[in-house]
């Protein structure tokens, strides 16, 4: 037993957790299983936490502290509303890039008295991917929770947006620089710390909140990078695999969600929403107000029924009602779908996420190219506070700021029931002209009162 080495046993179990993280993200893309892929993707993170911590000096303080991130992990998950969850993934991926850039500063030290060029690269990489995530998922969180309002134009966007373009030049920078003056390293060092996180907020503050789905998909990316350069800068299997699946998967659903918004990455980061300057713009007419009880009636002689949920779904937390009215509508007679955007609310998936809250089944669920070409055919489409995603100006004006993102097309089913508190133009500050149209209907009000009204409608026949 004097010669029993733990690493043997510590990379099996790193092999058997990797293969956890492999089979738990696989399950989390089917609604029937993702419960139990995020189970098997935490039993994998704690199997290789564990591992790790009891192979060093003090393995006590570090299964305290799993037990304390344990206890705080599942208090915010009792907690939090489904509508915080877009910021509580902004935050949880700034906690990762964290992580790793406080993992690269303590590396620094060991590396002055060994010079290594590959160590110093590495660490100098992780260090500002791990900071731009950090404080750019910070930002990001205070977009989505309203307590930054800093727009792209503004003087203190264009400040901090002049920084991270000098953190970019930093990297190379302080490459050259620490290989000469590797002895007196500290202010150089430090400098580039503290540019590094004001690079952060200079890459998100000046994106607009309709991007925020797309920035967040990045963020995590850029957490799950840093994390596979922490891993190879700590030598440990687990979080470079661990890191390589995150940044993967993340980089993926980005493609997918730009793709979905028919724009480039590097324009949804860089240029952005162009000027609103269009007819799209303006006024279009005169809307048509109704009230729940003329929409009862309308719904009442249905046959077939598209609900589209958008952020406003979330804000009101009407999920539940919701599912309340598809079931009546059903009993009814009705054919009832729920029409998903890829971009609709404010992270990847958000409107899946609410909808299975409620018990919406999966199968009842349809993307845009599924729905668009038999859109002539539903009766009734009611909208519930999306905005972007259903704007026909984006098919319509070749001049729109939106023209050419794939949208779902509701102005094309007979009638049309918009559920908005008011006028408001929605995250792209583009006006919707589909409030406008013959065939719709503005139902004002919060949304989750009005779907209530509607179902007392139902429950009184």
């Amino acid at each position: 037993m004097e010669n029993f080495d733990f690493t043997n046993i510590q990379n099996i179990i790193y092999m058997f957790s990797a293969m956890l993280f492999i089979t738990g993200i696989k399950m989390l893309g089917k609604e029937s299983t993702a419960q139990k892929g995020n189970f098997i993707s935490a039993t994998g993170m704690l199997l290789a936490i564990s591992a790790t911590a009891i192979n060093i000096v003090n393995p006590l303080i570090a299964l305290v502290a799993i037990l304390l991130g344990g206890i705080i992990g599942a208090i915010i998950s009792v907690k939090v509303k489904m509508t915080s969850i877009p910021e509580m993934v902004a935050l949880f991926n700034g906690f990762g890039g964290l992580a790793t850039f406080l993992i690269a500063w303590s590396q620094m030290n060991n590396l002055v008295n060994d010079i290594a060029i590959l160590q110093f690269v590495l660490v100098v990489i992780t260090i500002y991917i791990g900071g731009v995530t950090f404080s750019g998922s910070l930002v990001a969180f205070g977009k989505l929770s309203g307590r930054i309002n800093v727009n792209k134009g503004d003087v203190l966007a264009n400040i901090f947006v002049s920084l991270f373009y000098l953190s970019l030049i930093a990297v190379p920078v302080t490459l050259i620089t620490l290989s000469i003056y590797i002895e007196t390293y500290q202010l150089i060092f430090y400098m580039f710390l503290a540019i590094v996180i004001l690079g952060g907020i200079g890459f998100v503050l000046p994106i607009g909140g309709g991007d925020m789905p797309v920035v967040i998909s990045l963020l995590n990316s850029f957490s799950g990078i840093a994390a596979a350069f922490a891993g190879l800068l700590l030598v440990n299997n687990v979080l470079i695999v661990a890191g390589s699946l995150v940044g993967a998967s993340g980089l993926i659903l980005t493609i997918i969600m730009a793709k979905a918004m028919n724009r480039t990455i590097g324009n949804i980061l860089f240029v952005g929403y162009a000027s609103s300057n269009s007819s799209s713009s303006k006024d279009e007419g005169e809307v048509k107000p109704i009230n729940a009880e003329d929409a009862y009636l309308i719904l009442e002689n249905s046959s077939s029924v598209l609900i589209v949920p958008g952020y406003g779904m979330a804000v009101a937390q009407a999920q539940h009602v919701v599912r309340e009215l598809g079931e009546l509508l059903e009993e009814n007679g009705a054919e009832v779908k729920y029409g998903i955007h890829p971009v609709a609310g404010r992270m990847p998936g958000h409107m899946n996420v609410l909808l299975a809250e409620a018990n919406v089944s999966y199968d009842l669920l349809v993307e845009p190219d599924d729905v668009n070409p038999t859109m002539e055919v539903f009766d009734v489409a009611i909208v519930i506070g999306a905005n972007d995603v259903v704007n026909p100006s984006a098919t319509e004006e070749p001049g729109s700021p939106i023209y050419g993102m794939p949208i779902i097309e509701v102005h094309k089913a007979k009638t049309v029931f918009v559920l908005k508190r008011s006028m408001s133009s929605g995250f792209a500050g583009v006006q919707n002209p589909l409030f406008f149209k013959e065939n719709t209907r503005m139902l004002f009000g919060d949304a989750k009162d009005s779907i209530s009204n509607l179902v007392s409608e139902f429950k009184e026949l």
